[in-house]
Protein backbone atom coordinates (compact mmCIF):
# COMPACT_ATOMS: atom_id res chain seq x y z
CA UNK A 1 0.00 0.00 0.00
CA UNK A 2 1.38 3.60 -0.87
CA UNK A 3 1.97 5.62 2.25
CA UNK A 4 -0.07 7.89 2.25
CA UNK A 5 -3.10 5.74 1.36
CA UNK A 6 -1.60 3.79 4.35
CA UNK A 7 -1.91 7.15 6.41
CA UNK A 8 -4.83 8.19 4.98
CA UNK A 9 -7.61 5.52 5.98
CA UNK A 10 -5.49 5.61 9.51
CA UNK A 11 -6.60 8.55 10.07
CA UNK A 12 -10.16 8.17 8.74
CA UNK A 13 -10.40 4.81 10.96
CA UNK A 14 -9.02 6.39 14.05
CA UNK A 15 -11.46 9.45 13.46
CA UNK A 16 -14.46 7.03 12.72
CA UNK A 17 -13.96 4.40 14.97
CA UNK A 18 -12.09 6.50 17.74
CA UNK A 19 -11.64 3.73 20.94
CA UNK A 20 -14.03 1.18 19.49
CA UNK A 21 -17.69 0.58 17.90
CA UNK A 22 -19.79 0.90 20.71
CA UNK A 23 -22.86 -0.20 18.78
CA UNK A 24 -21.00 -3.00 16.92
CA UNK A 25 -19.34 -4.08 20.15
CA UNK A 26 -22.27 -4.37 22.34
CA UNK A 27 -24.57 -6.07 19.49
CA UNK A 28 -22.37 -8.65 17.34
CA UNK A 29 -20.56 -11.21 19.19
CA UNK A 30 -17.21 -11.48 18.90
CA UNK A 31 -17.03 -14.46 16.39
CA UNK A 32 -19.90 -13.78 14.31
CA UNK A 33 -18.85 -13.59 10.73
CA UNK A 34 -20.94 -12.45 7.77
CA UNK A 35 -20.82 -11.90 3.90
CA UNK A 36 -21.84 -8.00 2.18
CA UNK A 37 -21.98 -6.65 -1.24
CA UNK A 38 -21.48 -2.99 -2.15
CA UNK A 39 -23.79 -2.16 -5.00
CA UNK A 40 -24.34 0.97 -6.81
CA UNK A 41 -27.94 2.43 -6.85
CA UNK A 42 -27.40 4.72 -9.81
CA UNK A 43 -25.39 5.24 -13.22
CA UNK A 44 -21.89 5.59 -12.17
CA UNK A 45 -18.19 5.52 -13.45
CA UNK A 46 -16.19 3.82 -10.81
CA UNK A 47 -13.50 4.69 -8.79
CA UNK A 48 -11.61 3.37 -5.80
CA UNK A 49 -12.85 0.19 -5.38
CA UNK A 50 -9.21 -1.26 -4.39
CA UNK A 51 -9.59 2.15 -2.04
CA UNK A 52 -12.34 0.60 -0.44
CA UNK A 53 -11.00 -2.91 0.02
CA UNK A 54 -7.73 -1.35 1.56
CA UNK A 55 -9.94 0.06 4.51
CA UNK A 56 -10.97 -3.42 5.24
CA UNK A 57 -8.20 -4.83 5.09
CA UNK A 58 -6.48 -2.63 7.10
CA UNK A 59 -9.01 -3.69 9.66
CA UNK A 60 -9.12 -7.39 9.30
CA UNK A 61 -6.05 -8.63 6.50
CA UNK A 62 -7.95 -11.97 6.34
CA UNK A 63 -11.19 -10.57 5.04
CA UNK A 64 -12.41 -11.28 1.73
CA UNK A 65 -12.52 -8.83 -0.86
CA UNK A 66 -13.74 -9.47 -4.39
CA UNK A 67 -13.84 -6.33 -7.00
CA UNK A 68 -16.76 -7.03 -9.56
CA UNK A 69 -16.09 -3.88 -11.50
CA UNK A 70 -13.01 -2.26 -12.62
CA UNK A 71 -11.96 0.97 -11.56
CA UNK A 72 -13.03 2.95 -14.92
CA UNK A 73 -16.14 0.80 -15.46
CA UNK A 74 -19.59 2.38 -15.96
CA UNK A 75 -22.16 0.97 -14.10
CA UNK A 76 -26.45 0.65 -13.88
CA UNK A 77 -27.94 0.92 -10.80
CA UNK A 78 -27.94 -2.39 -8.31
CA UNK A 79 -24.84 -3.31 -9.95
CA UNK A 80 -22.68 -5.24 -7.53
CA UNK A 81 -19.33 -3.29 -6.91
CA UNK A 82 -17.58 -5.63 -4.54
CA UNK A 83 -18.41 -8.71 -2.13
CA UNK A 84 -16.46 -9.06 0.55
CA UNK A 85 -16.90 -11.74 3.86
CA UNK A 86 -15.30 -12.10 7.12
CA UNK A 87 -15.75 -11.03 10.62
CA UNK A 88 -19.12 -8.98 11.13
CA UNK A 89 -17.39 -6.63 13.31
CA UNK A 90 -14.98 -5.58 11.10
CA UNK A 91 -17.32 -5.23 8.03
CA UNK A 92 -19.65 -3.23 10.39
CA UNK A 93 -16.54 -0.21 11.42
CA UNK A 94 -14.87 0.05 8.02
CA UNK A 95 -18.46 0.42 6.50
CA UNK A 96 -18.76 4.00 6.60
CA UNK A 97 -15.07 5.07 5.76
CA UNK A 98 -15.03 2.46 2.84
CA UNK A 99 -18.48 4.12 1.35
CA UNK A 100 -17.17 7.79 1.64
CA UNK A 101 -13.83 7.19 0.15
CA UNK A 102 -15.78 5.13 -2.97
CA UNK A 103 -18.93 7.18 -2.91
CA UNK A 104 -16.41 10.90 -3.22
CA UNK A 105 -14.08 9.10 -5.79
CA UNK A 106 -17.14 7.53 -8.10
CA UNK A 107 -18.65 10.61 -8.09
CA UNK A 108 -15.75 12.83 -9.56
CA UNK A 109 -14.97 9.66 -12.00
CA UNK A 110 -18.70 10.09 -12.91
CA UNK A 111 -18.85 14.04 -13.09
CA UNK A 112 -15.55 13.68 -15.16
CA UNK A 113 -17.05 11.65 -17.80
CA UNK A 114 -20.15 13.61 -18.27
CA UNK A 115 -17.89 16.20 -19.12
CA UNK A 116 -15.90 14.07 -21.49
CA UNK A 117 -18.76 13.20 -23.22
CA UNK A 118 -19.91 16.51 -23.99
CA UNK A 119 -16.34 17.70 -26.06
CA UNK A 120 -16.67 14.45 -28.01
CA UNK A 121 -15.47 14.81 -31.27
CA UNK A 122 -13.63 17.95 -30.58
CA UNK A 123 -9.52 17.84 -29.84
CA UNK A 124 -9.88 19.28 -26.37
CA UNK A 125 -9.09 17.24 -23.67
CA UNK A 126 -10.66 17.98 -20.27
CA UNK A 127 -8.01 18.43 -17.12
CA UNK A 128 -8.29 19.03 -13.43
CA UNK A 129 -7.25 21.14 -11.40
CA UNK A 130 -5.22 22.01 -7.73
CA UNK A 131 -8.73 22.64 -6.52
CA UNK A 132 -8.95 18.87 -4.71
CA UNK A 133 -9.09 18.80 -1.02
CA UNK A 134 -6.10 18.31 1.12
CA UNK A 135 -4.50 15.06 1.63
CA UNK A 136 -6.79 13.59 -1.64
CA UNK A 137 -5.08 15.14 -4.32
CA UNK A 138 -3.44 12.00 -5.59
CA UNK A 139 -6.53 9.53 -5.12
CA UNK A 140 -8.92 12.59 -6.33
CA UNK A 141 -6.51 13.22 -9.87
CA UNK A 142 -6.70 9.44 -10.67
CA UNK A 143 -10.48 9.63 -10.17
CA UNK A 144 -10.42 11.94 -12.75
CA UNK A 145 -8.64 9.74 -14.96
CA UNK A 146 -10.64 6.75 -14.68
CA UNK A 147 -13.12 9.47 -15.90
CA UNK A 148 -11.68 10.02 -18.95
CA UNK A 149 -10.01 13.00 -18.39
CA UNK A 150 -6.43 14.26 -17.60
CA UNK A 151 -4.53 16.06 -15.31
CA UNK A 152 -3.06 18.94 -15.19
CA UNK A 153 0.11 19.95 -12.83
CA UNK A 154 -0.04 17.90 -9.87
CA UNK A 155 0.90 20.69 -7.64
CA UNK A 156 3.45 23.69 -7.37
CA UNK A 157 6.64 22.11 -7.93
CA UNK A 158 6.00 20.54 -11.62
CA UNK A 159 5.21 22.88 -13.94
CA UNK A 160 5.14 26.61 -14.34
CA UNK A 161 1.81 28.52 -14.25
CA UNK A 162 2.23 32.45 -14.54
CA UNK A 163 -1.44 33.47 -12.66
CA UNK A 164 -2.84 37.09 -12.35
CA UNK A 165 -1.37 37.44 -9.26
CA UNK A 166 2.62 36.30 -10.42
CA UNK A 167 2.03 39.15 -13.50
CA UNK A 168 1.35 42.08 -10.96
CA UNK A 169 4.30 41.02 -8.94
CA UNK A 170 6.63 41.31 -11.83
CA UNK A 171 5.45 44.15 -13.76
CA UNK A 172 4.14 42.15 -16.83
CA UNK A 173 3.06 39.48 -18.52
CA UNK A 174 6.74 39.60 -20.68
CA UNK A 175 8.89 39.80 -17.70
CA UNK A 176 6.94 37.19 -15.92
CA UNK A 177 7.68 34.86 -18.55
CA UNK A 178 11.59 35.53 -18.72
CA UNK A 179 11.87 35.37 -15.07
CA UNK A 180 10.48 31.95 -15.42
CA UNK A 181 12.84 30.87 -18.41
CA UNK A 182 15.65 32.08 -16.36
CA UNK A 183 14.99 30.06 -13.03
CA UNK A 184 13.68 26.59 -14.80
CA UNK A 185 15.13 23.91 -16.45
CA UNK A 186 14.15 23.41 -20.11
CA UNK A 187 11.93 20.61 -19.67
CA UNK A 188 9.63 22.64 -17.41
CA UNK A 189 6.36 23.96 -19.83
CA UNK A 190 5.49 27.72 -19.18
CA UNK A 191 1.94 28.44 -19.01
CA UNK A 192 0.50 32.07 -18.90
CA UNK A 193 -3.05 33.08 -17.34
CA UNK A 194 -4.56 35.62 -19.88
CA UNK A 195 -7.54 37.60 -19.51
CA UNK A 196 -7.63 39.59 -23.21
CA UNK A 197 -6.80 39.51 -26.87
CA UNK A 198 -3.55 41.91 -25.87
CA UNK A 199 -2.58 39.58 -23.10
CA UNK A 200 -2.70 36.30 -24.99
CA UNK A 201 -0.84 38.48 -27.69
CA UNK A 202 1.74 39.26 -25.48
CA UNK A 203 2.25 35.86 -23.59
CA UNK A 204 2.59 34.67 -27.42
CA UNK A 205 5.15 37.11 -28.11
CA UNK A 206 7.23 35.93 -24.80
CA UNK A 207 7.43 32.50 -26.06
CA UNK A 208 5.25 31.11 -23.26
CA UNK A 209 4.59 26.99 -24.36
CA UNK A 210 0.71 27.66 -23.17
CA UNK A 211 -1.83 29.84 -22.66
CA UNK A 212 -4.45 30.12 -20.62
CA UNK A 213 -7.68 31.52 -22.16
CA UNK A 214 -9.28 32.57 -18.37
CA UNK A 215 -13.30 33.48 -17.96
CA UNK A 216 -12.99 34.95 -21.19
CA UNK A 217 -16.14 34.88 -23.53
CA UNK A 218 -16.65 32.41 -26.63
CA UNK A 219 -16.16 35.14 -29.30
CA UNK A 220 -13.13 36.29 -27.40
CA UNK A 221 -11.72 32.84 -26.86
CA UNK A 222 -12.21 31.74 -30.60
CA UNK A 223 -10.41 35.38 -31.63
CA UNK A 224 -7.53 34.39 -29.29
CA UNK A 225 -7.45 30.52 -30.34
CA UNK A 226 -7.15 32.01 -33.77
CA UNK A 227 -4.30 34.49 -32.93
CA UNK A 228 -2.46 31.75 -30.99
CA UNK A 229 -3.07 29.44 -33.68
CA UNK A 230 0.23 26.90 -34.26
CA UNK A 231 2.70 29.04 -31.55
CA UNK A 232 1.37 27.72 -28.39
CA UNK A 233 -1.26 25.58 -26.55
CA UNK A 234 -4.40 27.03 -25.63
CA UNK A 235 -6.12 26.10 -22.52
CA UNK A 236 -9.74 27.29 -21.90
CA UNK A 237 -10.40 27.82 -17.77
CA UNK A 238 -13.19 29.82 -15.84
CA UNK A 239 -16.47 28.42 -14.60
CA UNK A 240 -16.66 25.94 -16.84
CA UNK A 241 -20.04 24.11 -16.68
CA UNK A 242 -21.49 20.87 -18.36
CA UNK A 243 -23.92 23.61 -20.70
CA UNK A 244 -21.38 25.56 -21.97
CA UNK A 245 -18.25 23.31 -22.41
CA UNK A 246 -19.01 22.23 -25.47
CA UNK A 247 -19.15 25.76 -26.68
CA UNK A 248 -16.05 25.92 -25.24
CA UNK A 249 -14.20 22.71 -27.20
CA UNK A 250 -15.51 24.17 -30.24
CA UNK A 251 -13.21 27.25 -30.38
CA UNK A 252 -10.32 24.80 -30.92
CA UNK A 253 -8.96 25.04 -27.76
CA UNK A 254 -6.29 22.52 -26.92
CA UNK A 255 -7.34 21.92 -23.27
CA UNK A 256 -10.28 22.95 -20.74
CA UNK A 257 -9.55 23.11 -17.16
CA UNK A 258 -12.97 22.34 -14.87
CA UNK A 259 -12.07 22.67 -10.77
CA UNK A 260 -15.50 21.67 -10.75
CA UNK A 261 -15.36 17.85 -11.27
CA UNK A 262 -12.63 17.87 -8.23
CA UNK A 263 -13.95 20.69 -6.02
CA UNK A 264 -17.98 20.03 -6.61
CA UNK A 265 -18.63 16.76 -7.64
CA UNK A 266 -21.15 15.43 -5.67
CA UNK A 267 -20.93 11.67 -3.65
CA UNK A 268 -22.64 8.85 -5.79
CA UNK A 269 -24.92 6.65 -4.14
CA UNK A 270 -23.17 3.43 -3.14
CA UNK A 271 -24.72 1.30 -0.22
CA UNK A 272 -23.24 -1.93 1.42
CA UNK A 273 -25.71 -4.79 2.60
CA UNK A 274 -24.98 -7.50 5.14
CA UNK A 275 -25.95 -11.17 3.19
Amino acid sequence: MLPFLNDLIQRGLAEDIGSGDVTTEAVIPDDASASAEIKAKQDIVVAGIDVAGEVFHHLDPSLSFEPLVPDGGATMPGTVLARLSGRTRYLLAGERVALNLLQHLCGIATLTARYVEQVKGTKAAVLDTRKTLPGLRALEKYAVRMGGGRNHRFGLYDGVLIKDNHIIAAGSITKAVERARQKTHHLLKIEVETTSIDEAREALAARADVIMLDNMPIAMMKEAVALIANGALTEASGTITLDTVRAVAETGVDFISVGTITHSAPAVDISMKLK
